[in-house]
């Protein structure tokens, strides 16, 4: 027996897959930049490896405070909210290109991941609400893959980019100018259809803990609770493998550079289809495979000596930390009604799941100072299995079902 043959998209869709998957591209270019870029900012700056640490964890603040502004989209529409976050990070890219000092450049590329996160939540916000229920996990994994198509861009141009006069900052220069096209042509972007159905219904203004007065209140911190476990592991062990591949394994720039490179890109198909596995064989299965995948490519990646078998960790853990995203987001976005869905997201993820965005890096910054970065990153594998355990334990199986039905209370 053929299975059915997957909802044809229209051409509407097809114009907005398009631009928010371009939208998305930019937030793996400005993440894998940090990363890429981190030695040459703590020698710029004079930091050592802890206060590398807290520099990461004070730009990480901005994943927490684009809560505020994520949440708007309940209120003013998912579209302005995200015209907004497209020319905040435009001009915020250009102020980390001048930022003369740890505190500027800090405070730019806070707002600047302020700003990226929230286009990042919208975004998936509009892939949940406008695409039919069978491509969801499709839509939400090829947008992820953008994500991270921006990552192996940024990757591959790093090398050029850091031999120019201006150095690092010319990747903020170039990260910042397609986005300004951008911004123009959002005016084709329409409003979501379910939201434009529920604007009616929906009180201009709401207190930011009205959520917790809904019968939705207790899923909340449980989904926080597995955003921020999955943090801990994935956002660590990209951020500091760089750092740890150069102090600890004695590899060159360039035998980093093509690590990474390979890895990105061996990555890249496997995060494209994702999305597809999650649709296939549902939620909860496809987060078996990937979180395990991110645990164990987390100690194969800090643990091992071996080039090749640094990089195979380094591909798992490129994959993991992708493909980590589409598995939680479509879980988020799926268990909470349209007039909650950016309140829900902004709480689970950008406020409280983002304690372990901030943590994660702050103690593997004083733990590498002690231990080194390979058993200070390794220990937070662990934390994958700890969300993974959550998931099967505590959340439905939501892949195939319309959102009114995966949003019910079970």
């Amino acid at each position: 027996m053929t299975s059915p043959k997957p909802t044809p998209l229209t051409p509407y869709q097809r114009r907005l897959f398009v631009f928010l998957g371009v939208a998305t591209f930019f937030e793996g270019f400005d993440y894998i930049a940090l990363t890429q870029m981190l030695p040459s900012l703590r020698t710029e700056f004079e930091l050592d490896e802890a206060q590398g640490g807290i520099l990461v964890s004070a730009i990480g603040i901005g994943a927490i405070l684009a809560y505020f502004l994520i949440r708007q989209a309940d209120r003013v529409g998912r579209r302005k909210i995200l015209g907004i976050t497209i020319a905040g990070y435009t001009i915020c890219s250009l102020l980390s290109a001048v930022g003369t000092g740890p505190f500027q450049f800090g405070a730019a590329q806070l707002l600047a991941r302020l700003f990226l996160l929230a286009e990042y939540a919208v975004s998936m916000i509009y892939v949940a609400e406008e695409f039919p229920a069978d491509r969801r996990g499709f839509a939400v994994g090829m947008i992820q893959g953008m994500n991270s198509l921006g990552a192996i861009t940024c990757a591959g141009l790093m090398p050029t980019l850091l031999a120019t006069p201006w150095g690092w900052r010319s990747t903020y220069v170039v990260g910042a100018l397609p986005l300004a096209v951008l911004a123009f042509a959002r005016r084709n972007v329409r409003e979501t259809a379910r939201f434009e159905a529920e604007r009616e219904h929906m009180s201009a203004r709401h207190s930011l803990f009205r959520i917790f007065g809904t019968p939705y209140a207790k899923r909340v911190p449980l989904l926080a609770s597995i955003w921020a476990l999955t943090y801990v592991c994935t956002y660590t062990v990209i951020t500091y493998w760089k750092e740890f591949a150069v102090a600890e394994r004695n590899l060159s720039d360039k035998q980093v550079s093509f690590a990474v490179m390979i890895a990105a890109v061996v990555s890249l198909p496997l995060v494209f289809f994702s999305g597809k596995l999650l649709d296939k064989v549902g939620r909860r299965r496809g987060a078996v495979v990937i979180f395990c995948v991110a645990s164990v490519s987390t100690l194969v990646a800090y643990l091992a000596h071996d080039f090749w078998l640094l990089t195979a960790g380094l591909t798992g853990g490129i994959f993991a930390a992708s493909a980590v995203l589409p598995v939680l987001t479509t879980l988020t976005l799926e268990l909470f009604p349209t007039e909650l869905r950016a309140d829900a997201y902004a709480w689970s993820n950008n406020l409280l799941g983002r304690v372990g965005y901030i943590l994660g890096p702050l103690a593997v910054g004083y733990g590498a100072q002690r231990f080194g970065y390979g058993p200070a990153v390794a220990c937070t594998a662990i934390f994958p299995l700890l969300a993974l355990a959550l998931i099967l334990t505590r959340l439905p199986e939501t892949s195939g079902k319309e959102l009114e039905e995966t949003s019910a209370l079970h």
